[in-house]
């Protein structure tokens, strides 16, 4: 279904925009909230004049809040909560708790839907990006520690839980590369093997085909010697005329 939009709406479009979306988030939502009407050729028509209106709109907004998005981009929060040994949450830290706080800090309501993160449920540092318009979207730093610890311990405990990922990680690569070398190997030996057969065998064709060659060179000297024996008896034919003559 092809729908203009009537508002800005995060990861879909502008106003004046034309998009196509399922049936039911367009009637359940788009339309219900006023973001959205049904994309007719009449409505189509009116679309570079929302287009305006959108931008307008969206200027005004961003000027307003420009000093909001500033205050907050790479601003700290810290939350306290219990978590087990493994570094992770007996429950987690949700949106609504951090737009609360945000909100709370800058003076500003952030609601819920404006925090782009899925609850976090691990102790640590996580970066989470606060919408405050489609053109201003800061991005806060959370740090969640156990209840009782420092912001420090979490953070050292998440550089040494790191390290022995990484650590698991190489010798798992290292075990891998093992198993390989393992499995390559009777393919390597079997290949050795069926090459020295074909090593020898091109010896002893070699050697046949000298051996081919060995009777026709001793044939060629045969042959040379007839023509040496067969001149022989006209040379000596010749000696005799001579004599004969020299007689007569």
């Amino acid at each position: 279904m092809k729908v203009l939009l009537l508002e800005d709406i995060y990861k879909l479009g502008r106003a004046g925009d034309v998009k196509k979306v399922a049936p039911g988030y367009a009637r359940n939502y788009l339309m219900p909230q006023g973001l959205a009407i049904l994309a007719t050729p009449g409505a189509v028509k009116q679309a570079g004049r929302i287009t305006k209106q959108g931008e307008i709109k969206r200027a005004k907004v961003n000027q307003e809040l420009g000093g909001v998005a500033e205050q907050l981009a790479g601003k700290l929060f810290t939350f306290a909560a219990k978590a087990s040994e493994t570094r992770r949450l007996y429950g987690s830290i949700n949106a609504q708790m951090i737009a609360a706080v945000v909100s709370e800090d800058i003076g500003v309501t952030v609601e819920a839907k404006q925090i782009e993160s899925q609850p976090l449920r691990m102790i640590g540092k996580h970066n989470v990006s606060v919408r405050l318009t489609v053109d201003l979207i800061p991005v806060i730093e959370i740090i969640v520690h156990r209840e009782g610890e420092s912001i420090e311990a979490a953070l050292e405990e998440e550089e040494n839980a790191a390290l022995k990922a990484e650590e698991a990680l190489g010798e798992f690569i290292e075990e891998e590369a093992v198993v390989d070398d393992e499995n390559a190997s009777p393919d390597d030996e079997q290949t050795d093997e069926v090459e020295l057969p074909e090593t020898e065998q091109a010896e002893e064709e070699a050697a046949q085909t000298d051996k081919a060659d060995m009777p026709e060179k001793d044939e060629a000297e045969e042959v040379a010697a007839q023509t040496d024996e067969a001149d022989i008896p006209e040379e000596d034919e010749a000696e005799v005329e001579a004599e004969e003559e020299e007689t007569e």
